[in-house]
């Protein structure tokens, strides 16, 4: 009886061996681990695909301190009650001589100078010597407001060979205030000298 039994065993267990193998089972705690750890890695890939914000810059906080005003350049302008400067003779100061009036009677022999104004304003014009002439004088002589279109006329002493003449016109048109110089008038006529002033410049003749 024991070995019938025996022999059974062994059959069973022969043929439970040779049987088809189970399907393997999917354990479910593996497959939640699975899809955790890949959810997490999306997660991370997908963060660091997207840019880094660039920090906003601090609004600057107004203070109570003013800003520098612009400083204004005062522009030149020409008084119609201002008198031109004479201009200062060479090697002038307070003290020369030449830079004050001309003693006309003093000065030698006289010629008629006449200026004639060729602008449509008012001219002042100035002639003088810088140096003494034979007769030890020098300096300056002015006609104020010579109107337009006309001229005045006056005695002034010759240069004799000499220092020679310069001047100067100061013209106040409304419309083209303006100045004018010149100089190296050698003046020897006995008679007439005509001076012209225009805008730019001045012209002469004996």
């Amino acid at each position: 009886m024991k070995r019938i039994l025996f022999v059974a065993s062994v059959l069973a267990f022969l043929l439970t061996a040779c049987g088809p193998k189970a399907t393997p089972t999917i354990d479910p705690a593996q497959v939640q681990a699975s899809a955790v750890a890949a959810a997490n890695t999306m997660v991370a890939l997908t963060q660091a695909a997207i840019p880094t914000a660039t920090p906003i810059p601090p609004t600057p906080i107004p203070t109570d301190t003013p800003l520098p005003s612009p400083t204004p350049i005062p522009l030149p302008t020409l008084s119609t009650q201002t008198q031109p400067t004479v201009p200062p003779a060479s090697g002038g100061s307070s003290g020369d001589p030449c830079n004050a009036p001309m003693d006309v009677a003093q000065a030698g022999p006289t010629f008629l100078l006449v200026i004639r104004n060729n602008t449509k304003g008012l001219i002042t014009v100035t002639i003088g010597i810088s140096t003494k002439n034979k007769f030890g004088q020098c300096g300056y002589l002015s006609f104020s407001n010579i109107p337009r279109g006309q001229n005045v006329s006056a005695q002034v002493p010759q240069t004799l060979g000499g220092s020679c003449y310069w001047a100067y016109a100061w013209i106040n048109d409304p419309k083209q205030q303006t100045n004018v110089s010149g100089g190296g008038y050698c003046w020897n006529n006995k008679d007439k000298v005509y001076l012209d002033v225009y805008y730019d410049r001045f012209t002469f003749h004996q």
